[in-house]
């Protein structure tokens, strides 16, 4: 299973907003339509991919990365994170989720994090078993998890 991170361009950008988690994951994220325009809004500090397997999209994620930010543990942040509900449950997550990890570690980041409502179990079960620890702190109504790398 050979998993990459591929920036998202024309040639691209339809079949990663034609992704989609199961209806019931769609409460725990925006769409990948939704996330390119927060990217856009945000080029500075955002980082956009698709995730593909073995030459397929299989997934969407994005960074926030903010070098300049005044407070060390809130530059690095994992802002999205889906894979396809056609490809979930196969390992796709838990594979991408270790290049991710290696991205942020390649790009000279100290920790990562992000944050997530604490009904989403299935995510909070991986990124757990990653390594990722609650903070004490909460986004809005999200619970933030850091890795320190």
């Amino acid at each position: 299973m050979k998993i990459e991170l591929i920036d998202l361009s024309e040639d691209n950008l339809k079949q990663c907003f034609d992704l989609k988690v199961s209806d019931d994951q769609a409460q725990f994220i925006a769409s990948n339509e939704d996330s390119w325009k927060t990217a856009k809004e945000n080029e500075k500090v955002a980082r956009p991919f698709a995730i593909y397997c073995d030459g397929r999209m299989v997934g969407f994620t994005m960074f926030a990365f903010d070098e300049d930010y005044e407070y060390p543990d809130d530059r690095y942040w994992l802002w999205r994170f889906m894979i396809d509900k056609r490809f979930q449950g196969k390992g796709y997550g838990t594979a991408a989720l270790q290049v991710i990890i290696q991205y942020f570690i390649d790009h000279g980041a100290n920790n990562i994090r992000l944050s997530t409502k604490d009904t989403n179990t299935k995510a909070l079960s991986m990124y757990h078993k990653a390594g990722f620890k609650k903070t004490g702190e909460m986004n809005d109504k999200e619970i933030v998890l850091q890795l320190d790398l």
